[in-house]
């Protein structure tokens, strides 16, 4: 049975749980995916589901592999410190997830997931455990979003069906590395420019060695539109979080630069 009919506003077991009497629509806007339209009909258990890696250290392992190839990727940029200290920090924060996700591609780092359950409101109450514990700052999460980690899936298994070169791959991150929608940066016609310049690079290549199929071309720049959906947090949670522990992603990606 479908946990979403068990937190009805009338049900008393509901009712003792939350003292506030919420009405059942705020719980489900509390609780309802981000990525979930309101109007949707289909269950949000399914959003709310958490997964891991079934095999995290051999995973973990390849993940903190693609990571440091990106982070050397980034710093072999020429152009990339020709930017402010200011400006090279937001391109990598905002930037970071998208430029890992395409290193999972072009390293054809595949992983299997197993799902756990998060124990319930009323085994936190007879265990005497808090009941916002997992909401707490630098408490571990358990498990990443299954939802955003399935789009992850299948954002590589699309790479992979299209084949993509070395070269096309060195093109894509620079066309992610230098996005010119991050307004704050300082040298941001500088940027702009950069990026101008690996699109019009990888459009050259395509039409050289695709026979002018910019199709190609422009499936591409749509998958690249769609790893900036990616949530950063779910990819911090599945692959980097076994080893960090509650360090942050953030302080070992500044050390390494």
């Amino acid at each position: 049975k479908c946990q979403c009919e068990t937190h009805h506003a009338k049900s008393i077991l509901y009712q003792i749980l939350n003292k506030e009497h919420r009405s059942e629509t705020k719980w489900h806007q509390q609780y309802r995916s981000p990525h979930r339209p309101t109007g949707s009909r289909g269950c949000s258990c399914v959003d709310r589901g958490r997964v891991v890696l079934k095999t995290p250290e051999a995973t973990c392992r390849r993940a903190s592999e693609v990571l440091l190839k990106t982070l050397t990727f980034i710093k072999n940029l020429p152009s990339f410190y020709h930017l402010p200290w200011e400006d090279r920090l937001v391109l990598i924060q905002q930037n970071w997830a998208p430029l890992f996700v395409l290193g999972m591609a072009q390293e054809g780092v595949d992983f299997d997931l197993r799902e756990i359950s998060a124990p319930s409101l009323l085994k936190k109450i007879l265990l005497n455990q808090s009941l916002t514990a997992g909401n707490e700052p630098g408490s571990l999460s358990l498990g990443a979003s299954s939802a955003e980690v399935q789009k992850m899936k299948n954002l590589l298994w699309k790479f992979w069906d299209l084949d993509i070169s070395a070269k096309e791959y060195a093109y894509l991150k620079g066309i992610i590395l230098f996005n010119s929608g991050c307004h704050v940066l300082k040298c941001l016609p500088y940027v702009q420019t950069l990026q101008q310049e690996a699109q019009q690079a990888l459009m050259k290549f395509i039409s050289t060695v695709f026979n002018r199929n910019l199709g190609r071309f422009a499936w591409i720049l749509q998958l690249i539109a769609s790893l900036r959906d990616i949530d950063a947090d779910a990819i911090e949670e599945l692959f980097f979080r076994p080893i960090l522990g509650e360090a942050t992603l953030n302080v070992l990606r500044l050390e390494t630069l």
